[in-house]
């Protein structure tokens, strides 16, 4: 294998939004930037969403077809069953290798974390409005997706008659979404992708930016003290050959597995690795519309107008929701008395379920309700000394349980569930309420945690590892909370506060300056 240097700016380790985000902000802020992604470039732009298709924008089982072969598992089954009650097997934990990662194909739902439920104290309240302002724009979030559509209206009326005790704050929604209608046909939908997040670096043709598919970063190496980086060794899988990059500043956003696999690998341990993880109990069921509710759309004058145009166009449907309509997507937020998040919508079907072709798809209403867990240092992903996985990487194990309180939370959600399903009708056969399988949700956070102490955190509040003063991590693994809402808004929010404080446009607290007198967590191999 041959060998080639490198000297850059910056190099990004992963490209999804939160890798983009650093290196859009940077390149912005004057710095040449290098990213690298083991995965291969799946469009013709970098990381676009596989859905902009027009084949996948309206059927969410040929799309999810799509998705499951781009998934690869991150550990391989236990031998022994899970012990019960305690231990809980987080085998469907799945890792996406392509250029734009799971953003590729994520939902692109993007709430902001409840302040007090779910949001870290690393931040000012005035600096996370200030910092999720600008992730929204960065993500081209909005709450009108499909405000207008007659499936959305009717959920939300019969939902917020529903729950009207709650606080207008917290009361039945628009769901926020990272997408955007086309202006040149508004039937159809752009998603965000990696693509909309790098903006004019997905152009190409620069000399400030690249970005290089099927490009492996096995190892970071740090100095003989374990205070700096001095490179990292990169596979580039399309020449078969091995890069030394060297930069000022490494950057990893790989996700909340595989960047604490790259530190692991690189021999840089710092005792909170991998722990304190967290996942999104999820109860799901889907709901087939009452014909009360139905029947409210032809006499609504909201209406009145389409339901005219689709009973022209098609006498015989017995539904006077036109065929086209767009589907609905709803949101209850958490909140104290309510700590989980609410999606009502459609999405992607869960693997174990079987589509059911004789209810028509515009009364099937899909609820995903998102639990929380607690923090807890024993909850972790391991890596093996001694087994790799099929990149020739340290393989990641699972070690995770509930807590009571935990417990006591999915139950309350469950229970809430129900509440939500009995106010719009009654389930789809096959699709009553249950809880999905742990880890489906992608959505794992805490396991290179944002924090002030170094014992129990990976990095300070800038995002840099503890005791190595160039090396800064990215993505929900930084999230120290618990949080029940989709992750991707709160972790882009951070990488930009992460990226300004690179360029020295953020202040660094107190606590990253002690960092700098700290030792190296570089642990001996």
């Amino acid at each position: 294998m041959s060998h080639q240097r490198i000297e850059v700016d910056v190099l990004v380790v992963g490209s999804g939004p939160v890798g983009a985000t650093f290196a859009r902000t940077l390149v912005e802020g004057g710095r040449s930037v290098m990213m690298v992604d083991a995965g291969p470039q799946l469009s013709s732009r970098p990381g676009e969403h596989l859905k902009n298709h027009f084949a996948y924008q309206h059927s969410h089982e040929r799309f999810g077809g799509l998705v499951s072969g781009h998934l690869h598992p991150l550990s391989v089954p236990a031998a022994e069953p899970a012990e019960p009650g305690r231990l809980i097997s987080l085998d469907a934990g799945v890792a996406t290798y392509a250029v734009g990662g799971m953003a590729t194909h994520w939902t692109g739902v993007t709430p902001r974390h409840h302040p007090a439920v779910e949001l870290s104290d690393a931040f000012t309240a005035a600096e996370w409005n200030r910092l999720y302002d600008d992730a929204e724009a960065l993500l081209h979030t909005g709450a009108d997706l499909t405000a207008d559509a007659v499936s959305h209206r009717i959920v939300l009326d019969a939902l917020a008659s529903e729950y009207r005790e709650l606080p207008d704050a917290y009361g039945v929604r628009h769901l926020p979404m990272a997408a955007r209608r086309r202006a040149d046909n508004p039937r159809l939908v752009r998603w965000t992708g990696t693509d909309t997040v790098l903006g004019p670096l997905a152009d190409g043709g620069r000399d400030d930016f690249v970005l290089r598919e099927q490009h492996l970063c096995r190892r970071l190496v740090p100095s003989a003290d374990g205070g700096r980086i001095e490179y990292a060794e990169i596979e580039d899988h399309r020449d078969w050959r091995t890069l030394r990059v060297t930069a000022n500043t490494y950057v990893l956003a790989c996700g909340a597995v595989l960047t604490p696999q790259l530190l692991y690998a690189s021999g840089i341990r710092p005792p909170a690795l991998g722990r304190y993880l967290t996942e999104q109990p999820v109860a799901f069921c889907q709901v087939v519309l009452r014909d009360d509710l139905v029947a409210r759309v032809a006499a609504d004058e909201r209406f009145a107008e389409r339901v005219a145009a689709h009973r022209a166009s098609r006498p015989a449907d017995p539904l006077p929701i036109p065929v086209d309509d767009a589907d609905p997507n709803v949101w209850i937020p958490v909140s104290a008395d309510r700590p989980w998040h609410c999606q009502i919508h459609r999405d992607l079907p869960y693997a174990d379920l079987v589509p059911n072709r004789e209810i028509d798809k515009r009364l099937v209403v899909d609820l995903r309700w998102f639990g929380l867990v607690d923090p807890r240092p024993e909850n972790r992903v391991r890596f093996s000394d001694t087994e790799q996985d099929v990149f020739g990487l340290p393989r990641p194990g699972f070690d995770f349980s509930l807590g009571e309180r935990d417990r006591e939370r999915q139950h309350r959600m469950m229970a809430d569930l129900r509440r939500a399903a009995a106010a719009l009708g009654s389930y789809l056969p096959g699709s009553e309420p249950r809880f999905i399988v742990p880890t489906l949700p992608l959505h794992i956070a805490g396991t290179t945690r944002m924090g002030t102490d170094a014992d129990t955190s990976v990095v300070g509040p800038g995002s840099r590892v503890w005791g190595v003063e160039n090396l800064y991590l990215g993505g929900n693994g930084l999230i120290p909370t618990p949080n029940a809402s989709n992750p991707t808004l709160t972790s882009v929010a951070m990488a930009l506060r992460a990226a300004r404080g690179i360029l020295g446009t953020e202040h660094p607290s107190s606590a990253e300056r002690r960092a700098d007198e700290r030792p190296g967590l570089l642990v001996p191999r």
